[in-house]
């Protein structure tokens, strides 16, 4: 029996994103997603399917992201040369899925771009362009049924929302949305980053005992979970910081 065209690149690509939640979460050892999403990137080349290999180069760019980030959490800032690789896959990435014709995979491409210039080179003026693309793609996005990534979409948006057009209250609104659609993902290795980030937003948004609602949660669901050091710290930081807030609200 022949496997039909694009079948193969596509479950390559669901279980290099399975390796690549292990490695963002769990491990921080990205080598099998890098793997599997480089052999559906040339299957998918070689079969001439631009949607299938515009979206393993995507995994491509994000598998590179974690590793910058990994890079990142322990104070080690990436080199020029590894964010200017986890460019040039973003793009490349971004060309394939526009001319594949499929708007999720568009979305999470620009989404991809966003994170180029919003976490790594600190340039929210160069990356909100591609994330409000990427945001104007949400619903198309999560009728895929890719709720990880439209819920990503709107974490980052709400990120805009509480460190650059400061405006708590939309913050606490679109990362409440993100986190509603991991919960109904129900990956409890993707909840406790939403929910710390929630939390944030229920700080600034001056409602802490709603914050520590959050953060609780969080950091019960890392600990629980193994998630990674940095992760659970993360966690426990905010968590002390909306703790004192309610003490100092009396």
């Amino acid at each position: 029996m022949t496997t039909p065209p694009g079948l193969a690149v596509r479950a390559l690509c669901a279980a290099a994103d399975e390796a690549l939640t292990e490695a963002s979460f769990l491990t921080a050892d990205f080598t099998e997603a890098e793997r599997l999403f480089s052999q559906a990137r040339d299957l998918a080349a070689g079969d001439g399917d631009r949607g299938g290999e515009g979206l393993a180069v995507t995994g491509l760019g994000m598998t590179q992201h974690g590793r910058n980030i990994a890079r990142l959490v322990v104070g080690a800032a990436p080199s020029d040369a590894d964010v200017a690789a986890e460019e040039e896959l973003m793009r490349r990435a971004l060309t394939c899925c526009q001319e594949g014709g499929d708007a999720a995979s568009t979305a999470r491409a620009l989404f991809g771009m966003s994170l180029v210039f919003q976490v790594l080179r600190r340039d929210w003026d160069a990356a909100m362009p591609y994330l409000w693309q990427a945001f104007g793609l949400a619903e198309a996005v999560e009728e895929s049924g890719d709720l990880y990534a439209a819920s990503e979409i709107r974490r980052h948006l709400g990120f805009y929302y509480l460190y650059k057009d400061i405006r708590p209250e939309e913050a606490v609104r679109q990362l409440g949305r993100s986190l509603a659609l991991r919960e109904r993902l129900g990956d409890l290795r993707r909840m406790p980053s939403a929910l710390v980030a929630l939390g944030h937003a229920e700080l600034a948004a001056g409602d802490p005992r709603r914050a520590t609602e959050h953060l609780y949660r969080a950091v019960e669901l890392a600990r629980a979970g193994g998630l990674l050091p940095w992760r659970i710290q993360d966690a426990e930081e905010t968590l002390a910081e909306a703790e004192a807030a309610v003490r100092a609200a009396g």
